[in-house]
C-alpha cells in the first residue's frame, strides 16, 4: 500500500474499553445490563430526569477516572507523524468520553456529543461540565435549573459534525474503524461508503464486526496492542 496522505479513522467503544469504560453492544456490554429507552432518550429524559441524570453522573465520574490507552496515544502519535509529513489524520469517534484529547490529539470530531459538556435546553448554551447534574443545577449562562442535559446524541437525535464528516471521509485514501460494532448508523455506513469511492478500509478491533465483510483488510486483537501495531507499519510504508 502507497503511504497514505489523508487518512480518515472511525472510532468507537472498543478503543476505551481498555481504560475501563464499557462498551455498549457487546456481551456484557451497558446496553444488555441497562434499557437504552429508559436513559439515553428525549423521552426518557422528560419522563424521568432524575433517573437520567443518576445514570450519566455515573458515567462522567468514570470518564474521569480513566486514562487513555495504547491506542489513543498511539493515534495521536499518528497525527503528529503525519502532519510532520504534510499528510492528515482525521479523527472520527462515535466515544462521548475525552481519552483522545487526553492522549495527545488535537483535533477530534465527536459525532456524538461529549459527555464532559453541558447543554441548556432553555438557552442552547453548550459548556465544560465535570460536575453531577441534577434538576436544581441552575445553567451558567441563563440561570434557569432544570435544563441542563448532557451534551451527548441520545437515541433519536441527530448526530454531530455530519457534513465536516462526510467531507473529510470523501477526501480520505484509507478508512480505518477501531473498535465499531458496525451496528450503529450513519457510522456503520462509513465503510460502505468509503469503498464505494474506491477508498481502502481496514478494521482494527476486538473481534469482526457486524459491516466486517466490507473491510478491505482486517487485524484482531486488544486495541492497547493492535492500533499501537497497525500505527507503526502504517508509518514504515
Amino acid at each position: 500500500m502507497n503511504s497514505p496522505q489523508r487518512v480518515f479513522v472511525l472510532t468507537g467503544a472498543g478503543v476505551s474499553a481498555e481504560s475501563g469504560l464499557g462498551t455498549f453492544r457487546d456481551r456484557g456490554g451497558i446496553w444488555s445490563r441497562f434499557d437504552p429507552m429508559q436513559l439515553a432518550t428525549p423521552e426518557a429524559f422528560g419522563r424521568d430526569p432524575v433517573l437520567v441524570h443518576e445514570f450519566y453522573n455515573l458515567r462522567r465520574r468514570g470518564v474521569i477516572a480513566a486514562a487513555p490507552n495504547a491506542a489513543h496515544t498511539a493515534l495521536a502519535h499518528l497525527e503528529s507523524r503525519l502532519q510532520q509529513r504534510g499528510a492528515s489524520l482525521f479523527l472520527c469517534t462515535q466515544n462521548v468520553d475525552d481519552l483522545h484529547e487526553r492522549a495527545g490529539s488535537r483535533t477530534v470530531s465527536h459525532m456524538h456529543g461529549e459527555i464532559l459538556e453541558a447543554r441548556c435546553l432553555g438557552c442552547e448554551a453548550v459548556m465544560p461540565w465535570r460536575e453531577d447534574l441534577s434538576l436544581e443545577t441552575p445553567c451558567p449562562a441563563c440561570g434557569e435549573a432544570g435544563g441542563l442535559r448532557p451534551d451527548i446524541v441520545w437515541f433519536g437525535e441527530m448526530p454531530k459534525h455530519l457534513d465536516i464528516i462526510g467531507a473529510a471521509l470523501r477526501e480520505a485514501d484509507l478508512f480505518v474503524a477501531i473498535g465499531t460494532s458496525g451496528a450503529v448508523y450513519p457510522a456503520a455506513g462509513y465503510v460502505a461508503q468509503a469503498r464505494a469511492l474506491g477508498i481502502r478500509t481496514c478494521e482494527l478491533n476486538l473481534e469482526p464486526s457486524d459491516n466486517a465483510a466490507h473491510f478491505d483488510e482486517a487485524r484482531y486483537g486488544p486495541a492497547s496492542v493492535v492500533v499501537p501495531e497497525f500505527i507503526a507499519w502504517l508509518l514504515e510504508t
